[in-house]
This record gives structure tokens, C-alpha cells and sequence, in this order.
């Protein structure tokens, strides 16, 4: 039987022999979270960040009085 990386990934639990004996085990990594907690988690940055906005320039534009108006530093 021929097993890899791949078997692991889907949940198998492989036993390395040598010799007959038992040598090494290859196990998958439980998943930290789901897909849906992670997105969850990331809205809940963004709008914690979105509702911690100072005002003020926007940083894109913070640079713009070193360029003159055909967009060449002055």
C-alpha cells in the first residue's frame, strides 16, 4: 500500500515501521477553526477597526503636498 502527506491530510492516521516495528506515527494537525469562525472572527476586526477611525487625511494621500500638480516631486 502505498500512503503519503495527502493521507494524513484527509484524516488517516499512518504507523512508519521498521523492521516490522512500529517507529513513527503521521497524524493530521487538528484544524485551529472552521472557515465560517475564521471569517466571523475576521469581520469582527474589521468592524472593531472601522468603528475606531480618527478622523483626519486619509493616509493614501498624506504625501501628496510633496508633488506638484503634474504628479512630479517638487
Amino acid at each position: 500500500m502505498r500512503v503519503s502527506v495527502a493521507n494524513a491530510e484527509e484524516g488517516e492516521t499512518i504507523i512508519l515501521t521498521q523492521d516490522g516495528r512500529p517507529v513513527a506515527r503521521l497524524q493530521p494537525v487538528e484544524r485551529a477553526s472552521e472557515r465560517r469562525e475564521r471569517h466571523a472572527v475576521l469581520n469582527n476586526v474589521r468592524q472593531l477597526a472601522a468603528s475606531k477611525r480618527l478622523p483626519g487625511s486619509d493616509a493614501a494621500r498624506s504625501q501628496n503636498f510633496l508633488y506638484g500638480k503634474d504628479g512630479l516631486p517638487i
